[in-house]
């Protein structure tokens, strides 16, 4: 391949999505470090520093307006924090009260929503900032505005940079997370076209296991391009471009939901068709519309033309000659396997056709309905409603909230029994290891000390190679780059990366070399105190609360149904109540792949369910797949097709998966086998064959799901515990 002129690697670096980031920390600690040489004052250089970290993390995505409006929030957060902190310290006993109430009530900010969870973690970042400064200058307070006005300055600085460069490169963001979901999608794809290996020796389970787990991430980069939108939209009319970004995210959902969709269980398709090579050719159909994914996605994020090559065309062309040559053969056994493969035959054509007009988004069916729903709080009230509701011991977030506040009342007594140098750096290590559950807890707290030690090894060699500060400082600036370039990606790295930073900045204005020891102590005892504030305080075991969320799975399995059979009565309408039943599913879906995971993290007697719990998520994904089948193919039934069959299976269905999530709600006894069901799957089953193919494959679907229920009650059945298994 001819090596990328010039242009075109810029081009690449410029789409990077940490790029941008990088760039306005680079210029903002640039600034700060030619302001404390040119002042011929290198003391400016450690709060200005610090500030620009806590507003950088304190950033979220947002309209120029929406950021500017956040980081005058932001900067009044900063301002009360850190002037407190100068005016309190003096003053132990008031001091400790203050900061365990202040941080239980910041961390609770968090129900309002994901942007005020930020600003509020990094306002008690920012806290600690303020207690690291006041301790190092031994708690004098000579002018109580000085560290609280260098604090805010190099906040406010960042921040007005972040407004600036949201106001010049507004799409920016929406390209980014566009392109990821592509990504993302794509390998659904990828790992879907998997299940069609025609051979006997597949391991199955394992394979929609990954599925599942795709499935996940695949639904958080919808969230998170949804939110992106939506911030942009506004309440008024979108412009061209976000209208052209809105239906390729419409675009991505509807894909979505037709690469979910399973007609028939893949494994009788294996033994039924072994040996023609049908199966192969919806495998390498879905890996070249997998591929068009990603490569809609690269186009979208280096803002080039997509083209939907030929070869996708070829491959649909050869699965259909395929289904042809096994229809001509008349063989009565496939003869409902073979409506099945037409339906799914239909489904791949309609994705080749959706993926063939990518290239021009305005060429996209348009919706007819293209809101969006905003889960933001829209009135103060609606905020303050938010926090209520989650002030209860049975809440996560009030979980979190008061082991946060009593880590660092411990930590503050610690420091103060054992008198450590630079103690305050405990709190702030507390503040970054203490997670919402033990799992997340765990992963940190061996990122944050394995980084902490890497820093101070390449700080003490750099120290020794480098002895000139202004070398030293550069390093700085470069450490802070690589901390923020990396700090969602490789946190082992980026706390390497904030470790050099701090002794390289400290270096400005005393001995480095003496911040050792001390930083690599208090990381530890920090950890340690995080760590037990996650294992003892009200712990959040997965285990504990998994017969919640898979009763959440199911709950959402049955609206999502209703809303499907809705459309088949009126017609389709992606209207916004079909799209949030369909979201909410696949949201359930993906909370517990997300809870199973951190199951796995946890001691092994909390992990216990942890087995039958991965089989339940592969039996209501596959249970998603058929229902997304549904919802692919919906549209008005022909008159007369809507029979009381129709209907009566449709509620039954729908009922069963409330009352089997009712039962795993509230601990009750399950039925594993239900008569009625199946005679009902039976009746489903046994169908005319005059039947027009449309109600044919809706019956066929019911069927499929109504089979997959005894399954379902199986693994509900292991998950329901007596009262007394409970309390051990």
């Amino acid at each position: 391949m001819p090596r990328p002129s010039l242009g075109q690697s810029l081009r690449r670096l410029w789409a990077l999505e940490k790029f941008g980031y990088s760039l306005r920390v680079l210029i903002a600690l640039t600034g700060a470090m030619g302001l404390s040489w040119y002042q011929d004052q290198p003391d400016l250089m450690i709060p200005l520093f610090l500030g620009i970290i806590a507003s950088a993390l304190s950033e979220t995505d947002d309209s120029w307006l929406g950021r500017l409006g956040a980081l005058l929030v932001t900067l009044l957060c900063f301002s009360i924090a850190s002037i407190s902190v100068e005016l309190l310290f003096p003053f132990p006993n008031l001091f400790i009260g203050a900061m365990a109430l202040s941080a239980f009530a910041l961390v609770m900010l968090g129900a309002i929503g994901e942007r005020y969870a930020t600003i509020a973690q990094a306002t008690l970042i920012l806290a600690i900032y303020s207690m690291i400064a006041a301790d190092q200058r031994g708690g004098e307070i000579n002018h109580f505005w000085h560290d609280p006005g260098l604090l805010v300055a190099g906040a406010a600085w960042y921040g007005l940079l972040s407004v600036i460069w949201n106001a010049l490169f507004v799409h920016q963001p929406v390209q980014h997370s566009l392109a990821r979901l592509y990504r993302e999608l794509g390998q659904y794809f990828k790992l879907k076209a998997a299940l069609f290996e025609p051979t006997r020796a597949i391991d199955l389970e394992r394979q929609r296991l990954q599925l599942a787990q795709q499935n996940g991430r695949v639904v958080a980069a919808l969230n998170a391009a949804k939110e992106t939108l939506l911030h942009r939209l506004g309440h008024g009319r979108p412009g061209v471009k976000i209208s052209q970004y809105l239906k390729l995210y419409f675009l991505a959902q509807d894909l979505h939901e037709r690469v979910s969709s399973s007609h028939y269980p893949y494994q009788a398709l294996a033994e039924a068709f072994f040996h023609s090579d049908v199966l192969f050719r919806c495998q390498r159909l879905l890996e070249e519309q997998g591929k068009a994914c990603r490569d809609l996605g690269r186009a979208i994020q280096l803002r080039q033309p997509f083209r939907h090559g030929e070869s996708g065309r070829m491959a649909l062309d050869d699965l259909q000659a395929a289904q042809e040559h096994l229809r001509q053969q008349n063989n009565p056994a496939w003869r409902a396997l073979l409506r099945s493969l037409r339906a799914l035959s239909g489904n791949l054509s309609t994705i080749h056709q959706h993926l063939s007009n990518a290239s021009n988004p305005d060429a996209l069916d348009s919706e007819t309905d293209s809101s969006l729903y905003d889960r933001q709080p829209q009135t103060l009230r609606d905020a303050l409603q938010r926090i209520r509701m989650q002030m209860t011991p049975s809440s996560l977030l009030f979980r979190h909230a008061l082991r946060m506040s009593l880590a660092l009342v411990c930590g503050y007594l610690v420091l103060h029994a054992i008198h450590p140098e630079q103690g305050y750096w405990i709190l702030l290590t507390t503040v970054f290891v203490c997670q919402p559950n033990y799992g997340a807890t765990r992963i940190k707290l061996v990122q944050r000390v394995s980084g902490t030690v890497l820093g101070l090894l390449a700080g003490w060699a750099l120290f020794e190679l480098f002895p000139h500060q202004q070398i030293q400082a550069l390093f700085a600036v470069v450490a802070g780059v690589v901390f923020f370039a990396t700090r969602s990606s490789r946190y082992t790295l980026a706390t390497a990366a904030i470790t050099l930073l701090v002794l390289f900045c400290f270096n400005q204005v005393g001995d480095g070399y003496g911040l050792i020891w001390p930083r690599l102590f208090d990381t530890l005892l920090g950890s340690l105190i995080a760590a037990a504030a996650v294992f003892l305080v009200l712990p959040d075991w997965q285990g504990r609360r998994l017969n919640q969320v898979v009763a959440s799975t199911l709950s959402r399995s049955g609206d999502y149904l209703r809303q499907i059979m809705q459309q088949y009565a009126t017609g389709k309408h992606d209207d916004l109540a079909y799209r949030l039943a369909r979201r909410d599913a696949h949201n359930a879906d993906a909370a517990l792949s997300s809870t199973l995971s951190n199951m796995l993290l946890e001691p092994g007697h909390f992990r216990r369910d942890a087995e039958t719990g991965f089989r339940f998520l592969t039996l209501s994904h596959t249970l998603l797949n058929y229902l997304s089948a549904l919802g692919a193919h919906r549209e008005s039934l022909p008159d007369g097709a809507s029979d009381s069959l129709l209907e009566l299976a449709s509620q039954r269905l729908a009922q069963s998966l409330d009352s089997l999530a009712e039962a795993l709600r509230n601990n009750q006894t399950v039925a594993v086998y239900d008569e009625e069901e199946e005679r009902l799957a039976q009746k489903l089953e046994q169908l005319p064959d005059e039947l027009d193919e449309n109600t044919r494959l809706v019956y066929t679907q019911l069927g499929l799901i109504c089979r997959q229920l005894a399954p379902l009650r199986s693994m509900a059945a292991h998950l329901i515990r007596k009262p007394e298994a409970q309390s051990e």
